[in-house]
């Protein structure tokens, strides 16, 4: 299909030049982390990609070193360093993922790759979210970020799925950076980011899918 293809082009360009250029701060950000929270400089995960396959994503390392259960959400406002705030408010965290971009794991817009966990926490509907592949944006995103429900984000993921259009990318990543200055919707109150997803109340009814 062409429209993909040039889906796919688009985002080979972007990534690549967004590292070219940003060379400087991806280098002064990571000095940063090194001197003010020690190793490891990135923060690296596997997360669910197009069809749930998994792939592993980068980011700048935002909290100190979880002792224990990594992937334990509910601790993760507690760790989250000054320096990591910053970083999240100005999405500069996310800089490295456009090497995530350039491999194909994720496309600039798209859904976001959530935990692993997750999987079976969906609702067959929910989980339609992996019939695309992850961005590093998405329509939920821009209709929200992580201010809204579990249930309000995936209902707007799978709406992009089944309304993807090149018009419709190039609108989310305008509203994209729009966000990005005003700084909405970055996390909910007592968490970084969002609580844990524990799955939807359908998914959670004896026969549900992933039970």
């Amino acid at each position: 299909m062409i429209a993909r293809a040039l889906k796919r082009l688009f985002d080979i360009v972007v990534a690549a030049g967004a590292l070219l250029m940003l060379w400087p701060l991806l280098l002064i950000i990571a000095l940063l982390i090194r001197l003010k929270m020690g190793r490891p400089v990135l923060f690296r995960q596997e997360r669910p990609g197009y069809k749930a396959r998994p792939f592993t994503v980068y980011k700048f390392r935002t909290m100190t070193v979880a002792s224990g259960d990594a992937a334990n959400v509910s601790r993760d406002a507690q760790r989250l360093t000054p320096l990591g705030r910053t970083l999240r408010d100005w999405t500069l965290d996310e800089l490295p993922q456009f090497w995530n971009v350039l491999r194909g794991d994720v496309s600039l817009v798209g859904p976001r790759p959530l935990l692993m966990q997750y999987l079976g926490r969906y609702t067959p509907e929910q989980a339609r979210r992996h019939d695309v592949k992850p961005g590093l944006t998405g329509w939920a995103q821009v209709n929200g970020r992580n201010g809204q429900s579990w249930e309000d984000r995936f209902a707007l993921d799978v709406w992009y799925v089944d309304h993807w259009s090149l018009a419709l990318d190039a609108r989310i990543i305008w509203r994209t950076m729009a966000s990005v200055v005003k700084k909405e919707g970055i996390a909910q109150e007592g968490h970084a980011t969002m609580p844990e997803f524990m799955g939807s109340e359908r998914s959670r009814e004896p026969g549900a899918v992933g039970k």
